[in-house]
């Protein structure tokens, strides 16, 4: 089941994040925020998580870009799944309602960045129209080590045209 998030959920959205930067291959972040951060983080709509027997199993939310209004329809996404569930289609459940419930808020371009090394996200995002827009080479350093990133955007074919 996919529903929207609350403050009920603030332990296991976080213990989710920190397992998926545990990997090294999710974000250049490798600490997640505490919920007040995490709050300020995303936008207050398209909280999403997956519930399965009664336990979050991943969550999806969106942040701005910006802050000028004319970037008002272009979001960052966050997809996270529990390492212990990944390959059971709950990502590929939370983008597809994840596309739904931004084109609802009025959200005209999705934006991704992600490690190229990360091949199940680079898929999840394909599957989903996204196209990759280019790599931003050795763009930061993580662990002492630089990284590429891969851009990836999806343009909505009902908002913004």
């Amino acid at each position: 089941m996919i529903r929207y998030l609350d403050d009920r959920d603030a332990a296991a959205v976080l213990e989710i994040y920190r397992r998926g930067l545990d990997t090294g291959d999710a974000s250049f972040e490798t600490e997640p925020p505490d919920w007040p951060g995490w709050q300020r983080k995303y936008h207050p709509f398209c909280r999403l998580g997956f519930e399965q027997s009664g336990a979050l199993c991943g969550w999806a939310a969106l942040a701005p870009v910006s802050a000028r209004d004319c970037y008002r329809g272009v979001a960052e996404i966050s997809i996270y799944v529990d390492p212990d569930r990944r390959g059971r289609g709950i990502g590929n459940a939370l983008m597809q309602r994840l596309v739904e419930a931004s084109e609802a808020e009025g959200i005209w371009t999705l934006y991704s960045s992600i490690f190229p090394e990360n091949l199940a996200t680079r898929q999840l995002h394909l599957r989903h129209g996204f196209r990759e827009v280019g790599t931003r080479e050795r763009i930061a350093q993580q662990h002492g080590r630089w990284r590429d990133t891969l851009v990836l955007e999806r343009r909505s074919s009902k908002v913004g045209i």
